[in-house]
């Protein structure tokens, strides 16, 4: 498990470094930089799935991770994850599902874990990222894009896809747009960065009652 701390520890570091080095060198591509940390830590957990970390490694990281987070909510540790001139716990729900989510499957079905983490670190931060770019098409009443929200969907769905590829085969062609939509929604609804919680717990257990009744 030592190599799986430094690997970790690196891709984090790396993901940071890229982060600060856009937030500083770009100035007004704040939010490129916060979906740099967004999407790249997100991928810790295909490193942690890779490798085998325990349960109670997890645990701990993400507690220390959210730590980290609400300390830079007054003190600017890293301000490519702070700096984007509105106030969010988005960061720190993003470790507390980390934690949670590792204590409820990763013993059991690690690959639920991956999917919810996974959806929430690619499917909302390319769907941010599009809609915020490239959305031309409003959608009534939620300040959010056709083009933004389309993403999450068809990218959500990938995702389930590819995360529980190793466990389903068939089941997949109905379970995967189902986590996809349900994922959407959520997305749909979320304020203030509540989504980081809502999405990938509500995924992985959506995937997991799917499962169930496969």
């Amino acid at each position: 498990m030592f190599w799986a701390g430094i690997l970790v520890t690196g891709w984090l570091g790396l993901v940071l470094v890229i982060a600060e080095l856009i937030h500083a060198g770009f100035p007004n591509a704040k939010e490129w930089s916060r979906k740099v940390v967004h999407i790249g830590a997100g991928q810790v957990i295909l490193i942690a799935y890779v490798l085998g970390v325990p349960t109670s490694w997890g645990i701990v990281a993400a507690a220390i991770a959210g730590v980290i987070t609400l300390l830079s909510h007054w003190v600017p540790i890293f301000p490519s994850i702070s700096g984007v001139g509105r106030q969010s716990w988005g960061t720190f729900f993003y470790a507390v599902s980390i934690g949670t989510l590792m204590a409820l499957f990763w013993d059991r079905l690690p690959e639920v874990v991956v999917l919810g983490i996974l959806v929430m670190a690619w499917g909302d931060g390319l769907a941010a990222l599009v809609g915020i770019h490239w959305g031309q098409h409003p959608l009534l009443r939620t300040g959010k894009s056709w083009e933004g929200t389309l993403t999450m969907f068809w990218v959500s769905t990938l995702v389930a896809a590819l995360s529980l590829s190793p466990i389903a085969a068939v089941e997949l062609l109905w379970i995967a747009p189902l986590v996809g939509l349900g994922a959407t929604l959520l997305e749909l609804i979320a304020w203030r960065g509540i989504d980081n919680l809502t999405v990938p717990i509500g995924s992985a257990l959506l995937g997991y009652g799917l499962l169930s009744l496969s």
